[in-house]
C-alpha cells in the first residue's frame, strides 16, 4: 500500500516537473531570442528611415535640402552600423548618401567595406552587381583616366552577375573608349542597346565607335 502511494507520488511529481518545463522552457528561449535580435530590428529601423531620407533627398530639386536630407540618411546608417557593423546594406546606403552630399572618395571607401569580407558575404549576386556598378561609376567620375581600369574590373564583374543592367554595359563601354579599345567598346554599348533599345546614351557611344 504504501509502495503503491509513493510510487503515484513519484508519477505525481515527474509529470509535474515536465510540466514546469514544458511551460517554462519556451518563455526563456523566447526572451533569450528577443534580447539578441532586438539591436537587430533597431537597426532595421535606422536602414529603413534612412532610405526614406535619401529617396527625399533624390527627389527634391533644392540643392541644400537634398543635402541636409543626404547627411541624415548617412547618420542613420552610421546608427544602423554602430549596431551591426557588417552589414553590408548600411554601408551601400551610407555611400549612396555621401555621393550625393559630393564626398565620393568616402563613398567609395564604403563601398570598399560593403565589398569587402565578411559584409560582402551578406550580399546577393545581383546586390553585388549593382554595388559593383555604384564604385565603378564614382570611381569614373572622380578621375576617368586614372581609375578607368578599376573601374573596368568592377564593370566587368558587376555586368557577369547582373547581366540586366544596361547602364553598367554603358558605362563600360564608356571606359573602353577612353582606353582606345573600340571593338570592346562596341560590343558593351551594343549590349546596352539589346537590354534597352530606347538609351539614346548608349547609341551615342555606338555612333562615336562604330565604323
Amino acid at each position: 500500500m504504501e509502495r503503491e502511494i509513493l510510487l503515484q507520488l513519484g508519477i505525481l511529481i515527474f509529470s509535474l516537473g515536465i510540466f514546469y518545463v514544458l511551460h517554462s522552457l519556451p518563455k526563456r528561449v523566447f526572451t533569450k531570442l528577443r534580447s539578441k535580435t532586438r539591436p537587430n530590428n533597431q537597426a532595421h529601423r535606422h536602414f529603413i528611415l534612412g532610405a526614406q531620407l535619401l529617396s527625399r533627398a533624390r527627389s527634391t530639386k533644392t540643392k541644400s535640402t537634398a543635402f541636409n536630407l543626404a547627411k541624415s540618411a548617412a547618420d542613420e546608417a552610421d546608427k544602423a552600423l554602430a549596431l551591426e557593423p557588417r552589414d553590408p546594406a548600411a554601408h551601400i546606403l551610407k555611400a549612396m548618401a555621401q555621393g550625393l552630399m559630393g564626398h565620393k572618395n568616402a563613398a567609395v571607401k564604403s563601398l570598399d567595406t560593403a565589398l569587402s569580407p565578411p559584409a560582402v558575404k551578406m550580399l546577393s549576386g545581383t546586390e553585388k552587381g549593382d554595388a559593383l556598378f555604384k564604385r565603378a561609376e564614382l570611381q569614373f567620375e572622380m578621375n576617368r583616366k586614372r581609375r578607368v581600369d578599376s573601374a573596368i574590373l568592377d564593370l566587368v564583374e558587376a555586368v557577369g552577375l547582373s547581366p540586366d543592367n544596361c547602364k553598367a554595359f554603358c558605362l563600360l563601354g564608356r571606359c573602353y573608349e577612353i582606353k582606345g579599345l573600340k571593338e570592346d567598346a562596341t560590343n558593351a554599348f551594343a549590349a546596352a542597346l539589346k537590354i534597352d533599345p530606347g538609351f539614346v546614351e548608349a547609341r551615342d557611344g555606338l555612333g562615336r565607335v562604330g565604323p
